[in-house]
C-alpha cells in the first residue's frame, strides 16, 4: 500500500488479485474480492449510522428537559457524534494504507490528514467522557423505597428497562412493574425498577469499555501505519501490536455477545460490522506489509 514517506515499489511487484501497482493508490470500486467485502462493510455502516442517530432522538425525546445545557445535548448525542468520528478515522486509514498514491501524501494533505485525526479524538475522548459520567450519574440515581409506579403519573417521567422507554400514565403504571423500590436517573426523567437498574449498569459500563479498546485499537494501527511508513515490516514492536489488537478484537466480539444477550441485535450487528471494518485496514496494512518484504527480497 502506500504512505507519505514510502518508496514507490515496482509494479511488477503487485500482490496476485491487487487492485493497483504498489505504490500507485488503489480503486477502490472493483470487482475483487477484498473491495467487495470493502464496500459491503461501509455501506452497512452507513446504514447502520441512521439506525444510531435515529435511536439517540428517540432517548433524548424521553431524557430532555427545561434547562439542558449544550453538555446535556452533547451527551445525549454522544453515539452520534462517536460513530461520525469513528467513520472519519476509518476513510483517513483506508486513504493512507490504500487509496491514495505516494504523490499525493503532499505536505499540506498530511496535515490536514492530521488535524482531522486530531478532531476526531477529541469527538470521541468526549464519548469516553458522556459514558463515564452516566456511570456516575447511575450510581447517584434516588431510590424511592415502599413506592408504586402509579404514584408517579402525570409527573412527566418515563419507564425505562433495556434501553426500552415508556411514558408513564394511568394505562401503563400498574403493567410495566410491581416493584416496590425504584430508581430515578437520566436527570431525574427516567425510573427503573432494580433489574432494570441493572441492566442499565451493565449497558452503561459495556459502552464505556467498548470505546476506551476501540481506542486501543486504533493506537496500535498508527502504530504499525508510521513503523511501515519508515520501512519497518517486522520486530517486537510490529508483533506486539498484532498480537495486543487480535486481544482487544476478542473483547469486542465478547461485548457483541453481550449485546445480543440483551437482546440489542443491532448493536451486535454494528459492532460485527465496525470489527470487520477495521480488519479490512488490516488486510491493508498487511498487503502492504508484503510489497515491502517483495521489494526487499
Amino acid at each position: 500500500m502506500n504512505s507519505s514517506d514510502q518508496t514507490v515499489v515496482a509494479a511488477d511487484t503487485a500482490a496476485p488479485g491487487s487492485t493497483a501497482a504498489p505504490g500507485g493508490g488503489g480503486k477502490f470500486f472493483s470487482t475483487a474480492p477484498k473491495q467487495l467485502i470493502k464496500i459491503a462493510v461501509y455501506s452497512l455502516l452507513i446504514v447502520n449510522f441512521f439506525h444510531y442517530l435515529s435511536n439517540d432522538i428517540d432517548v433524548a425525546r424521553h431524557t430532555m428537559h427545561d434547562g439542558w445545557t449544550l453538555k446535556d445535548w452533547t451527551t445525549a448525542f454522544a453515539t452520534t457524534f462517536d460513530e461520525l468520528a469513528w467513520f472519519l478515522l476509518l476513510f483517513l486509514l483506508e486513504l493512507e494504507t490504500f487509496l491514495l498514491s505516494d504523490e499525493a501524501f503532499t505536505r499540506g494533505r498530511v496535515m490536514l490528514m492530521h488535524a482531522l485525526r486530531l478532531v476526531c479524538f477529541v469527538a470521541i475522548g468526549h464519548t469516553v467522557f458522556a459514558f463515564a459520567d452516566y456511570l456516575l450519574e447511575l450510581d447517584k440515581a434516588v431510590v424511592h423505597s415502599g413506592a408504586d409506579l402509579c404514584q408517579f403519573v402525570g409527573m412527566d417521567l418515563s419507564f425505562a428497562r433495556n434501553l426500552a422507554y415508556s411514558e408513564l400514565d394511568g394505562a401503563n403504571c400498574a403493567t410495566l412493574t410491581n416493584a416496590d423500590t425504584l430508581f430515578q436517573f437520566a436527570q431525574g426523567q427516567a425510573l427503573t425498577d432494580a433489574a432494570g437498574w441493572q441492566i442499565e449498569w451493565e449497558l452503561a459500563w459495556a459502552d464505556l469499555i467498548e470505546v476506551v479498546v476501540w481506542l486501543f485499537i486504533i493506537a496500535m494501527i498508527e502504530v504499525m501505519v508510521r513503523l511501515q511508513d519508515k520501512g519497518v515490516t517486522r520486530g517486537p514492536v510490529i508483533r506486539f501490536a498484532r498480537l495486543f489488537n487480535a486481544c482487544l478484537y476478542s473483547v469486542l466480539w465478547v461485548t457483541a455477545a453481550y449485546w445480543a444477550y440483551r437482546g440489542h441485535w443491532v448493536f451486535a450487528w454494528d459492532e460485527t460490522l465496525w470489527i470487520l471494518g477495521f480488519m479490512a485496514i488490516g488486510m491493508n496494512l498487511s498487503d502492504w506489509r508484503k510489497e515491502m518484504e517483495a521489494e526487499e527480497a
